[in-house]
């Protein structure tokens, strides 16, 4: 039997927000609070977590996500906000938000969503927020994680800036000591 691959789907994001994110990271890092933070290289927008796929359902994921993605048109998005999951004051995940264009990307989203569980994946049952992940909060003291809710506060209206949305990517994530490796499995075009 084959061995399965660790699957999402994604947005990627040009360089230049990706720095900007990076940039805002090595600023949020200097809080004591124990988070590991995302590698820029990446740092990217998450639409659907498919988990472990057999190699041979690709082509099959592949072709759904392409028909689901084929009349929904390219779009801008802007990459701005900071706040955590669930809330910043009991972090659990810290991210960066979407402004303007968020709506395109929720659609985006449930297209893929309604398209996939025919395949038998699972859909979201919450609203979908379109955010990009730059951390995850580990074991902290209270004190910690207060400075951190303050760090995000003072960052709250943080400005990545504008990209072009025109396609979906299928990643394959590799975990490894130094942190997950994605690789480009497929990319489907918008529209």
């Amino acid at each position: 039997m084959a061995r399965t691959l660790r699957t999402f789907l994604a947005i990627e994001l040009p360089r230049g927000v990706r720095r900007k994110v990076a940039k805002l990271i090595e600023q949020l890092a200097a809080s004591p609070a124990k988070v590991k933070w995302v590698d820029e290289s990446n740092l990217h927008l998450t639409l659907q977590v498919l988990g472990e796929v057999e190699p041979d359902l690709l082509p099959e994921i592949c072709g759904v996500v392409e028909q689901a993605t084929a009349d929904l048109a390219g779009y801008e998005l802007e990459i701005a906000g900071v706040g955590a999951f669930p809330t910043a004051e009991r972090p659990r995940t810290v991210w960066v938000g979407s402004g303007e264009g968020s709506e395109a990307t929720v659609a985006v989203h449930d297209a893929i969503g309604e398209a996939l569980a025919e395949l038998g994946f699972r859909t979201e049952q919450r609203r979908f927020r379109p955010h990009v992940t730059i951390g995850r909060v580990r074991r902290s003291s209270a004190d910690e994680i207060a400075r951190l809710a303050e760090d995000l506060a003072e960052t709250a209206d943080f400005v990545a800036g504008w990209m072009p949305v025109s396609e979906v990517v299928l990643f394959s994530s590799l975990l490894g000591r130094e942190g997950p490796t994605y690789d480009v499995l497929a990319r489907s075009a918008l529209g």
